[in-house]
Order: C-alpha cells, then sequence, then structure tokens
C-alpha cells in the first residue's frame, strides 16, 4: 500500500520532524497498554504524554491508536520485510514509524527520519537505526501487505469469536477494530434541537446521542453545564433495561466510573455507587458534581460489603475481558491473555451472587459485561437460575428501552454485536441479562 491507496484517515496536524516528543509519548502509550497490562490510562495521565502541547497530544494519541487498531496489519507487513526478527524495542519503534507511512497523513521523509532519530537516541536501539531505516524505506517504496480482517484481532479471540457467533460474523467485528467510531452520549434530560445541532449529532434509539466531534470532551457544547456524559449506546441499554422508577432504591454494585449510576440517578431511584477503588470513585463524585446528580456512596468489595440492605433494584457491571469495547480501546485485544478469561469467570460468579443476594423479593437484578465470550456472559446468566431457584428471566422485548431485536438471544438475553456487526446499535460489544426475584 502506498501513499495513494491508504485507507480513510482523519486529518490531523503532523510535529515537525526535530520534534520527535510526540513520538516518544506515542511510544509510550502502546507499551504501556500491551506490555504493562492495562496502562494505557495511566499513561495517559503521566509524563511524557501530559508534558506535551495540546497539537502534539493529539498526534502522539492518533499515532498510539493507530498502531494498536492495525497491529496485526502492521506486523504482517513488517515481518515481509525482515529476514529474523528485532530485538522488541526496535519492532515498536517500527511499527510507529509503519503506521505512520500506511495510514496516517505523515510525508514517507518525516516517518522515516523521525523514526531513524528515535532509534538513535536509546541504548537499547541505536545498533538497529540502520534496520529500522532500510525496512521503513522499504514499505515506502514498496505494496504493503495489509491483509483481511483476520489480521486485525489476535488469533485466539478471532477463533473464539468465530465459534461464538459464525465466520461471517466475526469477520465483519473484526474488521471493525480499525475503524475509529464517533462518540456516543448519555444526556441528562431529554433531547433538544439546538444541543443536537450544536454537538452535530444524531438521536440514538437508546435515547442518546452520536457525535462525529473531536477532541477535548470538555470543550463541548453542554459538558460543563452537566447536560450529557460520554457513554456507548451499548453500555447505555443495561441502566435502561433496568427500569427504576422514582423513589426506588437501586444499588450500582461495581459503579466506577460511573456512566449508569448517573442513569439511574436521573432517572430518580435512590442510588448506593459502590466500588472497590477509591480512586476510580473519585472520579464518579466528580461526575456527580459535575451532573448535580446525587448518590451514596461506598468503598467496599462487592462480595465482603458488611452493610444487609436489599433494595428494590441491582445492577452489576461486572468486571471482565472487555473485549466489547475495542472500539474505543483497541489496547483491551493485545492486552487480554487468554487465561484471563477463566479466572475473571470466577470472580464474576462471586460477585453475582453478591448482586443476587441484595434484591429483595419481587426485584429486579441486571446482570452485564463488556464482553464477547460467552463464559462471561450467557454461561454466567444460566449458572445463576441453576443456583439460586428464586430468580427467573425477565426477558427483553424488542424495541424495549431501543434494543435492537437482532441482539435478543432465544433466552430473552441481550447480545448486541460491536459496529456494523449490529448497525441498529453500531455500539460496543455487550451482554445483558435481567432478572426478576420471585416473591417470598
Amino acid at each position: 500500500m502506498n501513499a495513494k491507496t491508504k485507507p480513510p484517515h482523519p486529518a490531523i496536524d503532523v510535529p515537525a520532524v526535530e520534534g520527535i516528543a510526540a513520538r516518544v509519548a506515542a511510544l509510550d502509550l502502546v507499551q504501556a497498554a500491551v506490555e504493562r497490562r492495562g496502562g494505557l490510562d495511566d499513561a495517559l495521565a503521566r509524563t511524557p504524554f501530559i508534558a506535551l502541547a495540546l497539537r502534539d497530544r493529539a498526534f502522539a494519541r492518533a499515532l498510539a491508536g493507530t498502531v494498536l487498531r492495525r497491529l496485526g496489519q502492521i506486523d504482517a507487513a513488517l515481518d515481509a520485510r525482515l529476514q529474523k526478527p528485532p530485538p522488541e524495542a526496535a519492532r515498536w519503534l517500527l511499527r510507529l514509524g509503519a503506521a505512520q507511512l500506511l495510514y496516517m497523513d505523515v510525508p514517507a521523509h518525516a516517518a522515516v527520519s523521525v523514526s531513524v532519530e528515535q532509534a538513535s537516541a536509546a541504548n537499547a536501539t541505536r545498533p538497529y537505526k540502520g534496520l529500522v531505516n532500510a525496512v521503513l524505506r522499504a514499505l515506502a517504496r514498496d505494496e504493503a501487505l495489509e491483509g483481511g480482517p483476520e489480521l486485525l484481532a489476535p488469533s485466539w479471540l478471532l477463533a473464539r469469536w468465530r465459534a461464538a457467533y459464525g465466520e461471517a460474523a466475526a469477520g465483519v467485528i473484526a474488521a471493525a477494530i480499525a475503524e475509529e467510531p464517533p462518540t456516543d452520549l448519555t444526556l441528562k434530560g431529554g433531547v433538544h434541537d439546538a444541543l443536537v445541532q450544536a454537538l452535530q449529532a444524531e438521536r440514538l434509539p437508546t435515547g442518546g446521542l452520536r457525535t462525529p466531534l473531536k477532541g477535548d470532551v470538555a470543550e463541548w457544547p453542554g459538558f460543563a453545564e452537566g447536560g450529557w456524559w460520554v457513554q456507548d449506546a451499548a453500555a447505555a441499554l443495561p441502566a435502561r433495561l433496568l427500569g427504576v422508577q422514582p423513589g426506588q432504591t437501586a444499588l450500582d454494585l461495581c459503579a466506577a466510573p460511573g456512566g449508569k449510576l448517573l442513569q439511574l440517578a436521573a432517572a430518580g431511584a435512590r442510588v448506593t455507587a459502590l466500588d472497590r477503588s477509591a480512586a476510580r470513585l473519585k472520579r464518579l463524585s466528580q461526575n456527580l458534581a459535575r451532573t448535580n446528580l446525587s448518590a451514596e456512596v461506598v468503598v467496599a468489595d462487592g462480595c465482603a460489603w458488611a452493610d444487609t440492605r436489599t433494595f428494590d433494584a441491582v445492577l452489576l457491571d461486572a468486571p471482565c475481558s472487555a473485549t466489547g469495547t475495542f472500539r474505543r480501546h483497541p489496547d483491551v485485544l493485545w492486552a487480554a491473555r487468554p487465561g484471563d478469561i477463566a479466572k475473571l469467570v470466577v470472580l464474576q460468579a462471586r460477585l453475582l451472587d453478591a448482586a443476587a443476594g441484595r434484591v429483595r423479593p419481587g426485584g429486579r437484578l441486571i446482570y452485564c459485561v463488556c464482553s464477547l465470550e460467552p463464559e462471561e456472559g450467557e454461561a454466567q446468566a444460566e449458572a445463576l437460575l441453576q443456583r439460586r431457584s428464586d430468580f427467573e428471566v425477565d426477558a427483553v422485548a424488542a424495541g424495549e428501552a431501543g434494543t435492537p431485536l437482532r441482539a435478543l438471544t432465544p433466552q430473552g438475553f441481550v447480545r448486541p454485536l460491536p459496529g456494523a456487526a449490529e448497525p441498529e446499535l453500531g455500539g460496543d460489544g455487550f451482554f445483558i441479562a435481567r432478572f426478576v426475584r420471585c416473591p417470598a
């Protein structure tokens, strides 16, 4: 692939060749995401990223995102031009350079020369600056081997998706990895035409908005006034399906960072927000303050919370592999390991039992995960029914809370798939099960 055949991409300012700080920050971001197991958020909050000017931050984030979305294709293109695998430090520099050459509006001379400069600046990569130069010049000169969507996801995950959803659906899911999605918003109140126009947004079946705007969301219309928060369309479904009424009690058992909690509070429920992470609850409290909503915030382990209260409605968005969120967080695909799922399943079952114990007779329970893996979704819901004879499925109907018909399973669960695989919603991959506790 040469410059004339690059895929569509957003226009973005390219920092000058002599200013390599943005590339250094991008390298830190991708290494944090893949090698430090979920460290991307931390990397975004520390130097070298936060020390950059806004223009350089935008470039660093775009470059890191491109590498993570296209990592499989980039590695295939590099491997075709490498006689033997280089050290990992050199490979990361090659990946960043290849992303600029193949998928971004970066002039070839800039992408090559700045990559060589980066290689020269570190002891671990200095001996390989000639290799970096030669391989990237070859990429700039020749057609790159892009390959199909099968290169976009780790092979073990793609095999899982084929087994769960079929060959065709797995291909559509994988193809979505390469596309940067728009931003979905949940509104505190109703939809106003003026806000729709100001955000250049379209209305979603979930009652929210979808906007193509980029950049700092704090600068967008309505943010400072607390009129909305960022929340994927699929992630907005669980709280809506819980159907809390004003004055009812609700427990959000793993509440941070708080999007679903804000929905419950905005609906008028008396909400208790529980999470084991005080740091994550601090962000939740900030969102409550910005939106002028209220909730009881508790730092505690959901499996060991000493409080004996029961609630009209309980929502458990359980810790999971998060493989359904790759559209906005492509790092999850490369940070995940096959052994993670089995460990998470054990934790999810414990939390689900704890959540069930918090539902009053006649009350409702939502269990959800942003994972595409059936063990974390359908299997957990079915196992709860085997363990708790006092719970039954409260089947979701087509159109309820904006739920697409094709997202419904035969058991009455909700299983939206990512992006184009679920065109009516076009959000992340998710699983949602709704239960009712039988009256005593």
